[in-house]
């Protein structure tokens, strides 16, 4: 097999330029409990577009051929260049999770070799990579790369957020950005478990997708009466939990609100301090990137904060994040199956237009890369 790869990589200069562009790296033989994995689709999540094109503008980009491969470029804003500073001069390797089949292995996981896997192992834009056979999700023969691609980032924040639920004493959950692929999977899952869901939408169109699957509670965003829906759901289900996906602008704070509207009216409370109700919104996405607001009137017990999933599984633990793992091999063409707009190369994915349509994350719009 090669001794080198091609690989997507973004670098930020001091200048404040992004640069996007395909390199040739070698490729380490693997050791004795690592595999060569043929990478065959490794998705784009909004995770993967805030390392990939940073605060970049993507008005800006262009693409520059005259070279071997092409090099694609953007400015970046100069008042958001402090909070990449980090990062300035380092080319990064991008593409947090992928899948493929494997190709080559050390002498303990030659059994491996033919096998259809996926790994959240980073730098999974490119065309083969080397993973440690433990961070493997090994699946069934009949399961196809496609079919893997996505098995980490959104099933396991599916199941982490159940999981966070339990973990904290609260029985029925709020989600905001409820369409997305990750929303369809946590839909169905609530459903099958029996977890009372309250999906916030934006259109009747993304709210009749998720009633098709199953969904008894959703509330849209752009209609007149939302705060009296959303107020109303959360009332019926006794949702004190939510996870937001947008973070910035008015809807976390309206969530709380909601939240202490439908217990203070089940429960009057006897001093001025509202409700003692915790009630916990999780941002984990950052779609709006306005500052978070709260507004008054939501009483005194509430909270709203970050959730991570890897600092989620880091908190369970070993024993209970391979259960989670061991779901999704088992329901990754049913409660985790994921669907693409489109398929692109590593070539199409620096093209400006390419870019410019995936980087508007589009609810229910998904890009599998296929090196």
């Amino acid at each position: 097999m090669t001794h080198t790869t091609r690989e997507l990589r973004s670098t930020i200069t001091a200048e404040g330029e992004l640069r996007l562009t395909i390199e040739d790296v070698e490729l380490s033989p693997p050791g004795p409990d690592e595999v060569v994995v043929r990478v065959e689709g490794a998705p784009i999540n909004p995770s993967d577009l805030a390392s990939l094109l940073g605060p970049a503008d993507p008005a800006t980009l262009t693409v520059d051929r005259s070279g071997e491969r092409p090099v694609t470029t953007a400015t970046i804003p100069p008042q958001y260049l402090g909070a990449v500073k980090a990062r300035i001069g380092k080319s990064l390797a991008m593409g947090n999770e992928g899948a493929g089949t494997v190709v080559d292995a050390g002498e303990n996981a030659r059994h491996l070799i033919g096998k259809v896997v996926s790994a959240a192992a980073g730098r999974m834009y490119t065309e083969h990579r080397v993973v440690r056979g433990a961070d493997l999700l090994v699946f069934p023969e009949g399961i196809t790369p496609k079919q893997a691609a996505s098995a980490f980032v959104n099933p396991m924040t599916a199941l982490g957020m159940l999981s966070t639920m339990r973990l904290e004493g609260h029985t029925a959950l709020v989600h905001t950005a409820a369409a997305s692929n990750l929303g369809q999977m946590l839909t169905k899952l609530c459903v099958e478990e029996g977890v009372d869901l309250v999906n916030v939408v934006r259109s009747a169109e993304q709210g009749a997708l998720l009633s098709d699957l199953g969904a008894q509670y959703v509330v849209n965003s752009n209609d007149d009466d939302f705060r009296e829906q959303l107020t109303s759901a959360i009332d019926a289900t006794g949702a004190t939990l939510a996870f937001d996906a947008v973070g910035g602008g008015p809807l976390a704070g309206r969530i709380v609100a909601a939240m202490e509207a439908a217990l203070v009216a089940k429960t009057p409370p006897i001093g001025p301090y509202g409700s003692p109700v915790h009630k916990q919104v999780y941002v984990y996405g950052r779609l709006d990137p306005s500052p978070t607001t709260v507004p008054p009137g939501v009483g005194m017990a509430w909270g709203v904060g970050g959730w991570l999933l890897t600092y989620h599984l880091a908190r369970i633990g070993a024993e209970a994040t391979n259960e989670l793992r061991a779901r999704v091999v088992d329901g990754i063409t049913t409660t985790f199956a994921s669907s693409y707009t489109a398929e692109i190369s590593l070539t199409e994915a620096l093209e400006p237009d390419v870019i410019r349509a995936y980087a508007r994350r589009a609810t229910g719009e998904k890009y599998l890369i296929t090196p």
